[in-house]
């Protein structure tokens, strides 16, 4: 598979993509800090990463930290990240399709990924439903600890001075009824 992508971005645009230029393009300024490339020689990972440069260099460039016309700044950062996000959904588009093409050409590697990720899935479930049983048998432990406390006090004489003589008689039997 590394090998079938080793030349993957070089020149290659999506369908229906557009070209897009290097920093300090038509309507950007250049930034210093954004090194200048050939269109010829640019991939999309090195589109991406100049425009990346390129919103980066606009947050702290010196033109914009003592420009005083805010729209202006406003409306080159907003030109860097635009781009920025162009470029973005182009990479995704190419992604995308290495993706179909693969799932075209061998599916069985589709499959084997699909199974790997449920099985992921299933291992960091099964691991949550073990934490969450684990709490549960605490929190029932900790209920049993908290009910037999209030159990025991129940078993013992209510406080006061007469605590023993209520004690003793109810431990005697009935006394028996007069018949008149």
């Amino acid at each position: 598979m590394a090998s079938s992508m080793s030349g993957m971005f070089s020149g290659q645009q999506p369908p229906g993509a557009h070209p897009v230029g290097g920093p300090g393009g038509p309507g950007q300024p250049s930034f210093a800090s954004a090194a200048p490339r050939t269109q010829g020689s640019n991939t999309l990972v090195d589109e991406l990463e100049a425009s990346f440069e390129a919103c980066f260099a606009s947050l702290v460039s010196q033109d914009y930290v003592n420009g005083t016309d805010q729209e202006e700044i406003r409306t080159g950062v907003d030109q860097c990240i635009q781009k920025f996000l162009d470029v973005a959904r182009q990479t995704e588009c190419f992604f995308l399709q290495k993706r179909l093409q693969l799932s075209v050409q061998k599916p069985e590697q589709v499959v084997k990924e699909d199974v790997s990720e449920l099985r992921n899935e299933l291992q960091r479930k099964e691991m949550l439903v073990q934490k969450h049983l684990t709490k549960l048998h605490h929190w029932q432990q900790v209920l049993e600890d908290v009910s037999g406390q209030h159990r025991k006090p129940s078993d013992l004489p209510p406080p006061g001075p007469l605590a023993f003589l209520e004690q003793a008689s109810a431990n005697l039997p009935p006394a028996p009824l007069k018949q008149n």
